[in-house]
């Protein structure tokens, strides 16, 4: 007899998407207000449970990705709702083109993603750099549907396309000295108008920098992602090649990465930079760690229909993926260590 093993982070049958739904990849999304995460301060920001959707957009979206081939990821969870495509492509946080969440969509429309470099250095035998075309065929592509938590109390149930972190980072053969991984993003004021202006781009200051430590880097569920619903990456979404790490809140996701720095000190982030006491490092969604301004128990889902109408939910110790990460942290106050 045959015993079909789940993960914890599996839902119910009923949660399941139907498969027209993922095929026909519905446009339903309107976004109806100023969302509140539009303040000219990035770290003035407030929960983003203020930004509605209608149903009624038909709206089309400019898409010149390329469809990509992948192969089954037992790490991917196919019971999980799906989020629609088309909120996906037209809801994002990407301060680099503007702090509201319809601006990427709209000024990153002609963002070169190609050509394009990654650089892997630091405490590593073997630096390389990959250029575009390298991403895509350097590690077999895997669809990894998994859950993305944002810090502003919304979620999405996402499809992307990627290879683990750490196939790269194995191929750099990294030092024994070597116990944080630091990340980069693209910095290019001429198109990305959110670096050219403090005021556009939230009072960051570019380039978007990221880190892990080499644990977490290196679990398998940390994604490198090249694509989302069988395409490439667009513009507003991190294109070429951004950074999926499930389990934690999605500002540690950094988007259009060209550096890839092994190091043994704790990197700096941007957001622990711009609001320490808001933003920690780790960034493990935690229920019972509220961030200073609103609540983190709970989650607006973006699903199908306008965002009132989606389900809120409880917020899951690491996002679901307790089962998988929390050794990671065994013995930490993550309290503290926030």
């Amino acid at each position: 007899m045959l015993i079909k093993k789940t993960n914890k982070w599996d839902l119910r049958e009923s949660d399941i998407t139907p498969e027209p739904i993922y095929h026909q990849r519905r446009d339903i999304l309107k976004k109806l207000g100023i969302a509140a995460a539009s303040l000219p301060l990035a770290s003035n920001a407030t929960a983003g449970i203020f930004d509605v959707f209608s149903s009624d957009d038909q709206t089309s979206v400019v898409d010149n990705r390329r469809s990509l081939t992948t192969i089954k990821s037992s790490l991917s969870n196919p019971t999980l709702s799906l989020t629609p495509e088309k909120k996906i492509l037209q809801y994002n946080n990407f301060y680099e083109f503007g702090t509201d969440k319809t601006d990427p969509a709209e000024r990153a429309k002609n963002f070169i993603t190609n050509p394009w470099q990654v650089k892997i250095d630091g405490l590593v035998n073997k630096p390389l750099t990959l250029d575009y075309d390298d991403l895509f065929s350097s590690f077999p592509l895997e669809e990894r549907i998994y859950r993305l938590r944002c810090v502003e109390a919304w979620s999405m149930n996402v499809p992307w396309i990627g290879f683990s972190l750490a196939d790269i980072i194995k191929r750099a053969d990294p030092t024994s000295k070597a116990k944080y991984v630091a990340f980069q993003t693209l910095y290019d004021p001429k198109q990305m108008p959110g670096q050219a202006s403090r005021s556009l781009g939230g009072g960051i200051d570019y380039p978007y920098v990221e880190g892990l430590r080499l644990d977490e880097a290196l679990h398998p569920l940390t994604l490198l992602s090249v694509g989302l619903y069988g395409k490439t990456l667009p513009p507003q979404n991190g294109a070429p090649l951004r950074l999926v790490v499930p389990w934690k809140y999605g500002f540690k996701s950094i988007k259009s990465i060209v550096r890839i720095t092994l190091t043994d000190k704790q990197p700096p982030t941007t957001w622990n930079i711009l609001a320490p006491n808001e933003y920690g490092f780790y960034a493990n969604v935690n229920p019972n760690v509220d961030h200073p301004r609103w609540s983190q128990a709970s989650e607006r889902f973006i699903g199908e229909g306008s965002l009132f109408s989606s389900r809120r939910q409880p917020t899951a110790m690491f996002n679901g993926y307790s089962e998988a990460v929390a050794s990671l942290y065994q013995g930490m106050d993550l309290k503290r260590n926030y």
